[in-house]
């Protein structure tokens, strides 16, 4: 591959289509350390806690949405802190779902809902 033709992409955001965008702005700035740091119309904006961190924006749409996500966040936590995490997660309005323990042997996780029922994963690599 040439350098002309090498990817020259990153993932810069991630847009959540939700029916209320300010509780699941709230809900995932909190979730994740980061701030609310705009609106626009029907747009909220949450910055990472880091530099070079994923921005997260949630739009409001009408009408229904699919049973199924298409797309799902998995978070990260040091070895041995996804039980803290999840308890944290569900105190800030998040539900558990389930948990995959041992079937890979590099991670574990548990299967979450944001408020709005959107699935999300906190992970914890094996030590």
């Amino acid at each position: 591959m040439t350098a002309e033709q090498a990817p020259r992409l990153t993932v810069e955001s991630v847009n959540i289509d939700c029916a209320d965008p300010e509780r699941l702005a709230a809900f995932w700035a909190a979730a994740t350390g980061g701030s609310v740091t705009g609106r626009y119309e029907d747009f909220v904006f949450v910055s990472p806690p880091a530099r070079g961190g994923v921005k997260l924006y949630f739009q409001r749409v009408a009408g229904t949405r699919p049973g199924r996500n298409t797309i799902h966040l998995d978070l990260a936590t040091p070895p041995g802190g996804r039980e803290t995490e999840v308890r944290r997660l569900i105190g800030l309005g998040a539900t558990k779902k389930w948990d995959v323990i041992g079937e890979v042997p590099w991670v574990d996780w548990t299967t979450m809902a944001d408020p709005e029922g959107n699935l999300f994963c906190v992970g914890a690599t094996h030590r």
